[in-house]
């Protein structure tokens, strides 16, 4: 089994766990919509760990489902509520997210399964593997760009403008650099499939458990109260 996965699971339960309760005592909906997100984070690594063990058709779509569809999509929604005053156009917008992500959910339950899985190595890692596996069809294959390209630029974007907005009035600072070890952590797994190409087959398993350890410790930061502030802006 490798263990690279299975600590990136644990890390990003734990930053869930934080992220949801914060949310208890909070009640702000883009702190539960960042733990949906990273709930799916933790899905993903949870069936690398599981792959690596045995084979199993529905763990495989859970990952791709989850890892490769879901994750990105709604930790960018979180954000979406974080940065828009007017609530009913992100209310707005996380239904429609809602629907594609059920139809996602929907194209990749039926996705067939192709009798390469009987030469599946649980010693590879499952990135490399997934393409001769999975048979993804053009839905899923554009409802996968779209939901990543949305999830990026939302995610990354508004960790960096909020970063700026900190930085500007030159306040909170340690909300600065918080956001900007959210952003980096956010990259870090998109960052990995050019290393993925390049024959380091591990890079994968490695960004995701940096990109989870990154923004675990840009969200720590960022939602740390200093001795000297009064009580926390809007934001956290």
């Amino acid at each position: 089994m490798n263990l690279i996965p299975l600590l990136s699971t644990l890390v990003t339960f734990g930053f869930t766990a934080a992220v949801f309760n914060r949310y208890l005592s909070r009640r702000g909906p883009h702190l539960l919509l960042w733990s949906l997100g990273l709930l799916f984070y933790g899905l993903g690594t949870l069936a690398e760990v599981l792959l690596s063990l045995q084979f199993n058709a529905w763990v495989l779509k859970m990952w791709y489902l989850s890892g490769a569809m879901l994750t990105a999509a709604w930790l960018g929604q979180g954000t979406v509520h974080l940065l828009i005053r007017r609530r009913r156009p992100a209310w707005v917008l996380t239904g429609v997210l809602g629907l594609v992500s059920l139809a996602a959910a929907a194209l990749v339950a039926v996705a067939p399964i192709t009798p390469a899985a009987g030469a599946f190595h649980t010693t590879l890692p499952v990135s490399t593997q997934y393409k001769e596996l999975l048979v993804r069809t053009g839905a899923v294959t554009l409802l996968t760009i779209l939901l990543n390209i949305y999830g990026t630029l939302t995610m990354v974007g508004g960790a960096i403008y909020s970063a700026y907005l900190f930085w500007r009035k030159q306040v909170l600072l340690n909300r600065v650099l918080g956001n900007i070890l959210i952003a980096a952590g956010a990259l870090s797994p998109a960052m990995a499939g050019s290393f993925v190409k390049a024959g380091l087959v591990d890079a994968l398993y490695v960004s995701e458990l940096i990109g989870a350890v990154v923004m675990f410790a840009g969200f720590l930061l960022a939602t740390a109260q200093p001795a000297a502030q009064p009580a926390a802006v809007r934001g956290d």
